[in-house]
């Protein structure tokens, strides 16, 4: 990026906190603060500052205008100190990041940025529904990150103090690593009899148990042929036991939705694993591991600008995910309404603000917040107007 480039961007970058109140997170003077500034050569951070250090946070954002800004999950007793060992940690939030260009199925070389950001809030529904059904965490706040993904902030007191240990078991259990299918089953005794159920209480059993209600309701609605040739789509399942699992839900379906796993034979418990298979990979979140166990993480500050991309590092209200369009609504209305004119040296396709297009290389008259986002991202110079 030239000075030109840099300049354009920092003073605009400025204009827009002139105009934008930026909320402070909870308990702001017991964390870290940390910056990037519009400097050439890097992105070097400048950190191990405290509020008090800083001012007036809209104040200080308006004047030094900076490319990143960053808060820290962790709250400690002296936030401004130059080491983490003098900084006197007390708690931290627990943080989630989905990046969207690390998702299973997403090339960051092959796939273009609005696929990756559809991905990411896939992931990041899921990883919500996790949160909330599974661990009934109530005080959580999801951003989009501004780039290519999104964060989760969990401020429940009970996780608050947590170490790094106890954040792994909360990854490896979200992320389903080493999970024991067979722990997913449990003994109990019916009458004079023992049954081997699914554990529905909740977790992973009570997930497989939902995937199994819905597939045995859809399986029953099939025609005889076609409900055959979907059990014969599982693993581990050929037409003697697709037949006799067909039967099972047939003649029994009572059993089934308790949660048997011997109700039918022995066609039923494979089915069972199977489909326990099939929730973990529909279900679990791919989150960043040491992003979430990290105590002291420093992560982007909401309503703050994403200065590889232009725009807002956006809050969200959990019922508007579904409908937010991050190349969209989180285009920065300051940056709208009047052109400007760039050097576009990386042409091709565009997805933004609701729409699609081919860029040509060279100069081009643009709406500014299209210019902001293509000079962020590399693919435009400023030119003097």
């Amino acid at each position: 990026m030239d000075g030109r480039t840099r300049e354009y961007l920092e003073g605009r970058f400025g204009d827009y906190y002139r105009s934008t109140d930026v909320p402070l997170p909870p308990a702001p003077g017991e964390r870290e603060w940390g910056v990037i500034p519009w400097s050439a050569g890097g992105t070097r951070m400048h950190r191990h500052q405290s509020l008090l250090d800083l001012g007036d946070l809209s104040d200080y954002l308006a004047r030094s205008a900076p490319r990143h800004v960053y808060f820290s999950s962790a709250r400690f007793a002296d936030p401004g100190a130059g080491s983490m060992d003098d900084k006197g940690w007390r708690e931290a939030d627990l943080v989630f990041d989905i990046d969207a260009d690390h998702l299973p199925g997403v090339d960051p070389e092959t796939t273009g940025y609005a696929d990756m950001l559809d991905a990411g809030k896939d992931a990041l529904l899921d990883l919500l529904d996790l949160l909330e059904d599974d661990f009934d965490f109530e005080e959580m706040q999801a951003v989009f990150s501004g780039g290519r993904g999104y964060h989760v902030h969990v401020r429940d007191e009970s996780v608050r103090s947590l170490d790094s240990e106890a954040r792994r078991e909360i990854v490896d259990y979200i992320r389903a690593i080493d999970l024991d299918f067979d722990a997913l089953i449990e003994t109990r005794q019916h009458g004079t009899t023992t049954q081997r159920v699914l554990r529905t209480e909740g977790g992973w059993g009570r997930r497989t148990h939902r995937r199994l209600l819905d597939f045995v309701d859809a399986l029953l609605e099939m025609e005889e042929d076609a409900a055959l040739s979907r059990l014969k789509e599982l693993d581990g399942i050929g037409d003697g036991r697709a037949k006799t699992v067909l039967g099972a839900f047939r003649n029994n379906p009572d059993a089934v939705r308790e949660g048997n796993v011997e109700a039918g034979g022995p066609g039923v418990r494979t089915l069972v694993e199977a489909l326990a298979h099939e929730t973990v990979e529909d279900q679990t979140s791919p989150i960043d591991e040491p992003v979430t166990t990290d105590t002291k993480r420093l992560i982007r500050l909401p309503k703050s600008l994403h200065g590889g991309s232009g725009l807002v590092v956006e809050p969200l209200d959990r019922d508007e995910i579904d409908g937010f369009d991050p190349l969209s609504d989180a285009v920065p209305d300051r940056f709208r309404g009047r052109d400007i004119s760039v050097n576009v040296t990386d042409p091709g396709e565009v997805e933004f603000d609701g729409d699609s297009f081919t860029l040509d290389s060279g100069v081009q008259s643009v709406d500014e917040s299209l210019g902001v986002f293509l000079m962020t991202r590399g693919r435009a110079e400023k030119v003097t107007e």
